[in-house]
């Protein structure tokens, strides 16, 4: 996907990072899943031999189908937000700005933009053996504002991430001073 067909680049802006969550913390969501995919396949086996008469009545066994229908639909349905949410969730960091695009659900999503030159502090946060062993957590930008909140959420190499923001928020912040020192004379 095109960063040009997500966010607006102004004409000087140079795009430094495009993050997505680490393809590892999918896996619970994949795990979970394949169990709720075996369920009625497991159902079906210890139905058929405890009540074979259940799969001989067109009526109940009508019924049987449509049920599963329907379960394998939800899942499947739950499958894909999931998905999408995990997908869709990125964060974009320019020269100038950040990014925050996140997915809440299939119809709600939420963009937020920081400037560099806000940025206080980033802090790096590597919790648990899996994400120590794969490198993965988050990194969590602060503010002199409450309004603005951005955490990049379980990506790749988030130390490496977080000292690239603190040296790009000081040389924004460079360029916001040479700005408003020549405003004010």
């Amino acid at each position: 996907m095109s960063v040009s067909k997500v966010i607006k680049q102004k004409n000087y802006e140079k795009v430094i990072f495009i993050l997505h969550r680490h393809p590892f913390t999918f896996i619970p969501t994949l795990l979970l899943f394949i169990v709720l995919m075996l369920i009625p396949v497991a159902l079906y086996f210890m139905l058929n031999s405890l009540f074979p008469q259940l799969f001989i009545d067109i009526t109940s066994n009508t019924l049987l189908i449509l049920f599963a229908s329907v379960y394998y639909l939800s899942t499947y349905l739950f499958f894909y937000g999931r998905f999408i949410d995990f997908y869709l969730d990125m964060w974009i960091v320019t020269n100038d700005r950040i990014v925050d695009i996140e997915q809440h659900s299939l119809f709600h999503r939420e963009i937020t933009e920081l400037d560099l030159y806000r940025i206080q502090d980033a802090t790096a946060s590597v919790k648990g053996f899996f994400a120590t062993i794969f490198q993965f957590g988050n990194v969590d930008i602060k503010t002199a504002s409450s309004n603005t909140k951005i955490i990049f959420q379980n990506i790749h190499n988030p130390n490496h991430v977080r000292e690239q923001l603190i040296k790009l928020a000081d040389e924004d912040r460079k360029y916001h001073m040479k700005d408003i020192a020549l405003d004010g004379n």
